[in-house]
Formats: C-alpha cells, sequence, structure tokens
C-alpha cells in the first residue's frame, strides 16, 4: 500500500504493513533502538488516541533529528489497538515478544491499560502510558505521564465546590475509570457536604442521551461531573445542546474532553463549559510555543494539541532521558535511571517520581473558548506531587 510505503521511507514501521517485522534487530544488538506506539486507530477511541499516536512519533522524529538515543535511531512500531481491550493486550505481547521494542507508548482508557498491565510486568518490559486516570494504581513496568486523581480530579472538584456547587449528577461511560473516578468523587462529596443527585453509565460509544439529559433535567443539579469518553461526548453534548442547556445553566465539568475531543464535538456545542486537565495549547512558554509550531508545521495548521497528546510526547522525551542516564535500555537499569529526571516540557517543568513512577504536574482547569482551544482560568500554581492512592486525604481513607 502507498502510505505503507511512505512510512517506510521515513523510518517507520507500521504492524498492518506486512513485510519484516519492526523488532527484527534487537532494542541493544542493532542500528537502531525498536520503541512500540500502541493506540486505537480504529474505532469509537480513534478520535482521541490517533493524535497521542501522531504526538509521539513527532518526539521519536525530534529526538532522531538529534542523533538518537545512545548513538542509534529510534525507529517506531506502530500498532492498533481498535478501541478492543484484549487486543491492546496481544498487541502488547506482540511488540514485546515479537518485534522486541525497548519500551512502548501507548493506551488510553483505563480498561485497555488495565488490559496491557499484567503482559508487561510477566515479561518485564516497560509501558509509558500518557493519559489522566483515575488513581489507585501504581506498577514497577508502567510509567504513568498524565495525571492521575489528586492532579485532575480533585482539583477540579475543588474548583466547583469554590464555585458553590453543591449538588452534583455524575455521567460516565461504563467501565473501571469513571466508576472508579465515581467512587472518589462520592467519598469527597461525603466528607465536604456535597450532593450526588445521580449517577449514569452509558456503553462507550453510546449516542443517545435524551433520556439521560430528561433525568439530569429533572434532578436539577448545579453541575454535572462528566467522565464519558470517546465519542460519545459528541452526541451528548450536541443533545444537550438540542435540549436548550447552556453552559451558563448547568456547567459540566469533563476530565476526557481536550481540544481533539472539542474539534469533534463543535465549539458552538461546548463553549462556556469547564474541564480538568494539567495542560491546553494555550498554556503560556517557550516550550509550548515551539511544540505547537512543531506539532502544526508536521501535521498542518488546522491541526491542535492537547493534555493527553502532549504527555505522550512527554513520554519519549522522558523515556529517551532516562535510557540516556542509564546508558542502556536495559527495563531495570532504565527504571532505576528515571527516578527524580526533570524536564521542561510544554506543560510546564515535570519529574518523575521514584517511588510511583508517576510525574509531578501542575493542575489547571480551563473553559472551552469560541474558537475551539481552551482558556485556563485556575491552575495549583506549581507541580503536584502525585498521589495515585490519596494516602493524603483523610476522606479517602479505604478507597484503595
Amino acid at each position: 500500500m502507498r502510505w505503507c510505503a511512505g512510512l517506510a521511507a521515513v523510518g517507520l514501521v507500521l504492524g498492518a504493513c506486512g513485510g519484516e517485522p519492526g523488532g527484527s534487530i534487537s532494542a541493544d544488538g542493532g542500528n537502531s533502538i525498536g520503541v512500540g506506539v500502541l493506540h486505537s486507530l480504529s474505532g469509537t477511541m480513534a478520535i482521541s488516541e490517533v493524535t497521542v499516536r501522531d504526538s509521539e512519533l513527532l518526539a521519536i522524529e525530534e529526538i532522531n533529528a538529534r542523533g538518537g538515543v545512545l548513538g542509534r535511531r529510534l525507529r517506531p512500531v506502530i500498532e492498533d489497538g481498535a478501541s478492543d481491550w484484549p487486543t491492546f493486550a496481544q498487541k502488547a505481547q506482540k511488540l514485546i515478544k515479537k518485534d522486541r521494542v525497548a519500551a512502548v507508548f501507548g493506551g488510553w482508557t483505563s480498561a485497555s491499560r488495565k488490559a496491557m498491565l499484567p503482559v508487561f510486568e510477566r515479561n518485564r518490559a516497560l509501558l509509558w502510558y500518557p493519559v489522566q486516570y483515575e488513581g489507585m494504581e501504581s506498577s514497577p513496568y508502567i510509567f504513568y505521564t498524565g495525571a492521575t486523581t489528586n492532579q485532575q480530579i480533585v482539583p477540579a472538584l475543588d474548583y466547583l465546590r469554590q464555585r458553590g456547587k453543591k449538588k452534583l449528577f455524575l455521567v460516565g461511560s461504563d467501565y473501571v475509570f469513571p466508576r472508579t473516578a465515581n467512587k472518589v468523587i462520592k467519598a469527597y462529596a461525603r466528607a465536604h457536604g456535597i450532593r450526588i443527585l445521580g449517577e449514569e453509565y452509558t456503553p462507550l460509544g453510546h449516542t443517545e442521551y435524551s433520556t439521560l439529559i430528561n433525568k439530569i433535567s429533572a434532578a436539577e443539579p448545579d453541575a454535572v461531573f462528566n467522565t464519558l469518553n470517546g465519542d460519545s461526548n459528541v452526541a451528548f453534548f450536541k443533545q444537550m445542546k438540542a435540549a436548550g442547556i447552556s453552559a451558563a445553566q448547568l456547567p459540566v465539568m469533563s476530565v476526557s474532553i481536550a481540544e481533539e475531543e472539542v474539534k469533534g464535538i463543535g465549539d458552538d456545542n461546548i463553549a462556556g463549559q469547564p474541564v480538568a486537565w494539567n495542560y491546553y495549547q494555550t498554556t503560556p512558554g517557550a516550550e509550548n510555543a515551539r511544540f505547537v509550531r512543531a506539532f502544526t508545521a508536521k501535521y498542518g495548521r488546522a491541526k491542535v494539541t492537547s493534555d493527553p497528546m502532549e504527555a505522550g510526547y512527554n513520554a519519549v522525551h522522558l523515556w529517551a532521558a532516562a535510557v540516556t542516564k542509564a546508558g542502556t535500555t536495559e527495563v531495570e537499569a532504565v527504571r532505576r535511571a528515571a527516578a527524580g529526571i526533570s524536564l521542561a516540557l510544554p506543560e510546564g517543568r515535570v519529574t518523575i517520581d521514584g517511588a510511583t513512577q508517576h510525574l509531578y504536574k501542575t493542575a489547571r482547569i480551563g473553559i472551552v473558548r469560541r474558537d475551539g482551544l481552551i482558556g485556563e482560568v485556575w491552575n495549583s500554581g506549581g507541580p503536584i506531587r502525585p498521589d495515585p492512592y490519596l494516602k493524603a486525604y483523610p476522606w479517602a481513607a479505604g478507597l484503595s
């Protein structure tokens, strides 16, 4: 296929293209180092994950342009998780055992991560996972470069509470991230005098929300906390607007909608709504300005940057820094070397916490603008130490 030939011409290997396996040269034994890039390039999650793949490929290209890692080029081996959690596990196994990659950058949903976790632990291989998640997890073979609970969900709840939002309705997709996140939200609510008026889940890919929107309207909450994922958000917000519900009437705090999803939803359907992340395309700073220029130069001026794809981009650079420090791609050496690595990246300075393999990250609340970008309205003032099990929060006792 013509697009496979094009990828081969720039040194990329796509599993679906056939031909010589991407990892036929071992990670430590040849002229290049194979790295896995594993995201949903099809199915309901493709709306979110394709751009993460693109940002990881940009980071690989940048690293290769400055001489690679340990004097060798990085050679991405791209696989499609197809929005199917068993497929993620199968592709991870292939990348590790057949392609012999030095690390894998991939996943989005917690279901995909949990499907892959035993594969990486069994093989003692490294997964760099780029998306905010519900916490209550750590693995010696996963580095988590997105936010954990105390860097996104807890700041989002603080923000709503400080603005007098004391009655919440919870809406989520029916899988592990929303259900676990909502356990955290309900524990927070009990401790802070917040009432949960409803809690509803729909399958990933669900598109009919009129009945749920009627339930929300009848409950009369002060705000909705939204953990829907994938293209279900398109249907939900379009149908909210069709029902005549505006952001001014009912704020919907979302933790899985970034600039890429806003494009799919349509800024006229979601403008004015709050979101919680650690990075926006509008985040100030020289590193982000350079990153946005590089991304749009490579993929087109109409493309936007977002938190998950920035976290994926960061993951590649952090791994490369750890390999350089270790002097090898050997997994245990890289794990040891990674602890304490600190880089100035598009979202600001991030530091790897060796104890949890999560990052210190700055929390940011933003409002979706009419131009489809997100404007920051609050931040934590500096990086927050990762606390995936919420050990520092008495109200979370027993959740883990």
